[in-house]
């Protein structure tokens, strides 16, 4: 038999200590009667204080009741109504005098055993306590960060019965599941299979990290993180994906009824129901900027494009700096004019490019969107420096790059003269370099050092394809499909409800609609894709150099 636990001696108390296995001991004593609701009120009103009057009340009433100190960390007894000074001993002595052994830190909420000299653990404490904060926090406006999982009865019934974690090698078809066709709805499967397929999307969901503060059968964030469980789940069924599509129908009016959508249109206003449905930490916005917002979504899909207006006779230059979720590309041969380019902004050869003539790709069409367009007379603005109306020049650059950055080709053109679909095949590469669409290498330009900076800024600014969505078909009539990235070489093609296997030549031969890169963080001279194994259930498999949160914050937090 385990040996007894030896009894210390209380220096104060004068009374022996005995620290049993499952905790302290000395906590049953103050479990009787109505201990939750004093305990609970000790809490609401002294130590998380949610509203104004609470913090006056305790701002008035929490002094030591002995030397009348605020901020010697005062502690309340549980027992009685006493508040006393923790680092002066005066709550010490108040517990030897009246043998009231707890008392509650005011600052942090902790619970101090003065048997056991020491802060002490209890789960049914611990859960009031939390409780009581999340609720203060709501009163006060802040949204709770994060919090420690607690499973439900449902969730300890589930790992009772699946004690083991499947580990995923890179021939494991986890998160490959086909969905069904509800009718016309191939344009918003092909971007449920885009999306669940986004690596830090997909860590977000399987983390549990969104705190619904809605009705859950009307939040398409909670129904996306259903999905998500659905798809890495091990199921090879086909999902059925309806409540998704009620959802999308509630909330994007514009998308409802069984006719044929845009798979582009779709993808925009998903991003943005989520973002609504996601308001984030603090409330979605950041203290030094309020029309900031700090959901999920906008963390990983939004970037910073620049608008610089620069006047023909004085030279001055107008700034404006726009939020973006996806880069919409025009196309040769659309009635939009479309020059021909050169292979770079000053004539030389980008990235060791050779373009031959007629050739396009979609290196070609961000050269286009970020080429400087003159506005002609017939759109003078008001110059802000030499306050008249001139002709200018624009040119949009990229401020701030997205850790998913969409780009989208217009390939459908409705006007009042034409409704055509444009086939011009566009190549893509699986590797995309930003660096020559930055605002900063345009000044470098103008400063005359491009060369160097294009060097230094390089490994920052790389991207890597992990989805397509192409676009089979006519204006009238077409059928979307996408093609995932799974693993580091592996591609799978999603045709509704059939997954089937295909090559990277399948992929860079696809017409091409919609394209997702992902940032590829770099560690000194390695360059890691955002790409990470997942097992059976949540839990990400570590790699052995970098932990999954880490770079999970770190790319959240990463100034690109």
């Amino acid at each position: 038999q385990p040996a007894e636990p030896k009894p210390s001696r209380d220096a104060h108390l004068d009374v022996a200590c005995v620290m049993g296995p499952a905790g302290c001991a000395h906590v049953n004593g103050f479990k009787v009667d109505n201990w939750k609701q004093n305990l609970r009120l000790i809490y609401q009103c002294f130590v998380w204080s949610g509203t104004a009057e609470s913090r006056k009340r305790k701002a008035k009433s929490c002094i030591c009741h002995m030397c009348g100190a605020h901020l010697s960390r005062l502690h309340s007894c549980l027992y009685c109504v006493f508040f006393g000074c923790f680092t002066k001993k005066h709550i010490h002595e108040h517990a030897k005098t009246k043998r009231h052994n707890l008392a509650v830190d005011l600052l942090y909420g902790g619970i101090y055993c003065f048997v056991c000299q020491d802060y002490i653990y209890d789960k049914d404490m611990e859960l009031i306590a939390k409780e009581e904060q999340r609720k203060a926090w709501k009163l006060q406006g802040v949204r709770e960060r994060y919090s420690t999982w607690e499973p439900t009865k449902r969730e300890l019934e589930l790992l009772r019965h699946n004690p083991k974690r499947r580990k995923m090698t890179t021939n494991c078809t986890i998160g490959l599941r086909g969905l069904i066709n509800l009718g016309n709805t191939c344009f918003m499967n092909c971007i449920v299979q885009a999306l669940t397929h986004t690596p830090l999307l997909r860590d977000f969901f399987l983390s549990d990290r969104h705190k619904c503060e809605m009705q859950a059968n009307s939040c398409l964030v909670c129904e996306m993180s259903q999905l998500f469980q659905e798809f890495y789940s091990g199921h090879r069924s086909p999902h059925i994906p309806f409540r998704l599509l009620h959802l999308v129908w509630t909330h994007a009016r514009h998308l409802a009824g069984y006719e044929q959508q845009d798979a582009h249109e779709f993808l925009i206003a998903a991003l943005d129901v989520l973002h609504r449905h996601c308001k984030g930490d603090d409330n979605g916005k950041k203290a030094n900027n309020p029309n900031h917002c700090n959901c999920i979504i906008d963390q990983i899909f939004t970037g910073g494009l620049q608008s610089d207006v620069t006047c023909q006779v004085c030279h001055g230059v107008s700034t404006t700096i726009d939020p973006f979720w996806d880069i919409s590309l025009d196309l040769p041969g659309s009635s939009t004019p479309f020059w021909p380019l050169s292979p770079g902004f000053d004539g030389s050869a980008v990235n060791g490019e050779n373009h031959t003539t007629g050739a396009t790709t979609l290196t070609d069409c961000l050269r286009r969107f970020t080429r400087p367009e003159h506005l002609g007379s017939g759109a003078k603005i008001k110059c802000s420096s030499c306050h008249s109306y001139q002709e200018s020049t624009k040119q949009l650059t990229m401020k701030r790059l997205p850790i998913v950055a969409c780009f989208h080709l217009k390939r459908f053109e409705h006007s009042a003269k034409l409704r055509r679909k444009i086939t011009t095949y566009v190549s893509f590469p699986l590797e995309l370099d930003m660096t020559p669409f930055m605002a900063s290498s345009k000044e470098s330009r103008m400063n005359g050092q491009y060369q160097q900076q294009v060097d230094s800024l390089n490994n920052d600014n790389k991207y890597s394809l992990f989805a397509v969505v192409n676009h089979q078909g006519t204006l009238e009539s077409g059928h979307y499909t996408t093609f995932i990235r799974q693993h580091k070489d592996q591609w799978f093609k999603c045709d509704d409800a059939i997954i089937t296997k295909a090559s990277i030549k399948d992929v860079l031969d696809s017409e091409g609609y919609n394209y997702l890169y992902i940032y590829t963080y770099t560690v000194g001279m390695e360059s890691i894709q955002t790409f990470f194994l997942i097992t059976a259930h949540t839990a990400p498999i570590l790699t052995e150099k970098h932990r999954i949160v880490d770079i999970f914050a770190d790319l959240l937090t990463k100034k690109i």
